[in-house]
């Protein structure tokens, strides 16, 4: 796993308890391993955004950022632009695997597996949004 720079981001990763701490570190992981993997995309920046760790193609500008954080008293959510159509178009293929809280995020429980495959391509189609 990518080591935290941000000494902001690590502390809000740390102040995480455990359950939603480590589902979150695995998002992350996968976030930044996505991103290795698309050449287009370039260099992520992590940072704080409303509090919530955010990742974004600042460098290539070839995607919406993504955003981590807990959802509620018992979930962790990923995050999206609202004004874009990723959780429309995320909600057509995974409504089956997937909760979903508006046009504004994937919900999911910390307690399950992580439906990795699926969380990867929506990871994948949000860092290379504005160039689809």
């Amino acid at each position: 796993m990518e080591k935290i720079i941000d000494i902001n981001v690590a502390n809000v990763f740390e102040q995480y308890p455990m359950d939603y701490r480590q589902p979150l570190l695995q998002i992350r992981e996968l976030i930044f391993n996505t991103a290795a993997g698309l050449t287009i995309v370039g260099e992520l920046e992590e940072s704080l955004k409303w509090n919530q760790p955010s990742y974004a193609t600042k460098a290539s500008k070839s995607g919406s950022p993504i955003r981590i954080d807990r959802f509620g008293d018992k979930k962790i959510a990923l995050f999206f632009h609202c004004q874009t159509t990723l959780v429309e178009e995320f909600r057509a293929l995974f409504s089956d695997i997937f909760e979903f809280s508006k046009n504004r995020a994937i919900v999911l429980d910390p307690d399950e597996e992580l439906p990795i495959n699926e969380l990867c391509f929506c990871i994948e189609q949000a860092l290379t949004y504005h160039k689809r």
